[in-house]
């Protein structure tokens, strides 16, 4: 194993005097070609291109001498540290950190980045990165090759934000580009990149901030909130009772992208928001969608809202992981059953109905659970009934998808 190993992390500035004497002494040197290519580096040391990570590790666990791998930015932001520090290698490190590639990218863009959310982009993970781009008004992306500016800007069509593009930061030929997210996939771009995503409605922070990211104290506290909340006149489907059944089945997480047809007031769309999701709210009523958008800035979230009638106006949208199912019945639910979501929820009044929704997501391979749902308000000072609500709820799982990573 080798006796020490060091992970120096390089932002284009002259290294300081600890990773200087640190790559001196080292008897192994694993990098990319241009760290390899620094004059620092000893001509007798063996050098790794640090292609796997992973495999250099495993050279590195072998190598009798001392270690040391170089790397973009601080090695310890999503970088090589996490992968030498795993349990298989046994390695001991030290880490010489640099600015990351993403405060520097905030830098040259002159904006703060402590209310940003920061993603990776992979072609495996492009889909969840562009849904937490639509969910937020500021987003750092750390591209890759097949998942970069021009895919971003493909996937997120019909959703308006401006890009930052910052090509090879630190080097002679950084270059910061800005363009609306329809127009990057007109160009090519180089790698490695960061791409700072921008826009949506702006929250109601006061912009002092105590956590970094989404500050979660945003807007009032609870999961599933009251109907004076949203200023009352909910529908039938947008109980509290029901609100919160239909969110606990479909969970709605940073990453994922949720269909709400038939929004109504906004009501559901607007707590799935609240949770970090990306969501897609459909009504074909012109005042549905009206009230949803008021609802949505209200509480500082952003929503793609679309009018149409399902199920046609759904053909043409990007693929959901979670959808509600609030109006449009069986013909509705088997059209979202083919696009093959994660979970499906929906409700229905009458029992006849909720065995043909049952049955046919049983149909479409869905693992289908039915609860009868019934509220009753009471005034505690007379203990007298002040409303009354009943309604089936039918989740769907699909187990192929469920056990599928993210």
């Amino acid at each position: 194993m080798a006796d020490r190993v060091t992970v120096i992390g390089w932002d284009g500035s002259p290294l300081t005097a600890a990773a200087r004497s640190a790559l001196g002494a080292a008897t192994l040197v694993a990098g990319a070609g241009h760290h390899l290519a620094l004059p620092e580096v000893p001509p007798a040391a063996e050098r790794v291109r640090l292609g796997s990570v992973a495999l250099a590790a495993r050279r590195i666990a072998a190598h009798r001498g001392t270690a040391v791998v170089l790397a973009d930015g601080d090695p310890g932001f999503f970088g090589v540290v996490r992968t030498l520090r795993a349990p298989e290698f046994g390695l001991e490190v030290e880490v010489v950190p640099a600015v990351s590639s993403v405060a520097a990218a905030f830098a040259r863009a002159g904006m703060p980045w402590d209310d940003a959310q920061v993603v990776v982009a992979h072609p495996r993970t492009l889909r969840r990165a562009v849904n937490v781009c639509r969910a937020h008004t500021k987003v750092a992306v750390l591209t890759s090759p097949g998942a970069g500016p021009a895919e971003l800007g493909l996937l997120l069509e019909g959703v308006h934000r401006t890009f930052v593009i910052c090509e090879e930061l630190g080097t002679t030929r950084e270059r910061v580009a800005v363009v609306t997210s329809d127009k990057a996939a007109d160009h090519t771009w180089r790698d490695p990149n960061v791409v700072i995503v921008i826009g949506g409605s702006p929250g109601t922070a006061d912009g002092t901030g105590w956590i970094a990211g989404r500050d979660p104290a945003t807007g009032p506290r609870g999961w599933s909130l009251p109907g004076e909340a949203y200023g009352g006149g909910l529908g039938e489907g947008e109980t509290d009772l029901l609100r919160a059944a239909q969110l606990a089945r479909l969970g709605p997480r940073p990453g994922d992208l949720v269909w709400d047809i038939g929004c109504g007031s906004g009501a559901f769309a607007t707590e799935a928001a609240r949770g970090g999701a990306a969501v897609i709210a459909v009504d074909r009523d012109l005042a549905a969608c009206a009230r949803t958008d008021a609802t949505a800035r209200r509480f500082g979230v952003q929503l793609q809202i679309i009018r149409g009638t399902a199920p046609h106006v759904l053909e043409n949208l990007p693929e959901p992981d979670v959808v509600r199912v609030g109006g449009g019945g069986v013909a509705v639910v088997s059209a979202v059953a083919d696009r093959r979501p994660q979970r499906i929820v929906a409700h229905a009044a009458t029992r006849d109905e909720a065995e043909l929704v049952g049955r046919d997501l049983t149909e479409h391979g869905f693992r289908v659970e039915c609860a009868l749902l019934q509220s009753v308000g009471l005034d505690t000072r007379a203990w007298t009934e002040t409303e009354r609500s009943v309604a089936f709820l039918l989740s769907g799982v699909l187990p192929e998808r469920e056990d599928r990573a993210p």
